[in-house]
């Protein structure tokens, strides 16, 4: 399991059926065993003011962790 309960990531890949764009941060809540194929995490996504705009299950590859060099963006879910 490369990402812990509850740690902070950012999207890898859009998800457009949640309106989820690449570099979206998101919190790990939950982690699915691979069964014979890759692992996968239930994350959550949250707006700018704290309320969950999506709940969704991911492979891991859809994810990657935050790294000291990036800087938080905010984007308008309606455009």
């Amino acid at each position: 399991m490369k990402f812990k309960l509850f740690e902070q990531v950012a999207l890898a890949k859009d998800i457009p059926e949640k309106k989820l764009r690449r570099g979206d941060v998101a919190t790990v809540v939950d982690n699915h065993p691979g069964r014979g194929g890759e692992v996968g995490y239930s994350i959550e996504v949250f707006n700018a003011v704290g309320d969950t705009i999506a709940v969704t299950a991911v492979p891991e590859s859809f994810l990657e962790e935050l790294t000291p060099n990036e800087i938080l963006h905010v984007r308008s879910l309606a455009g």
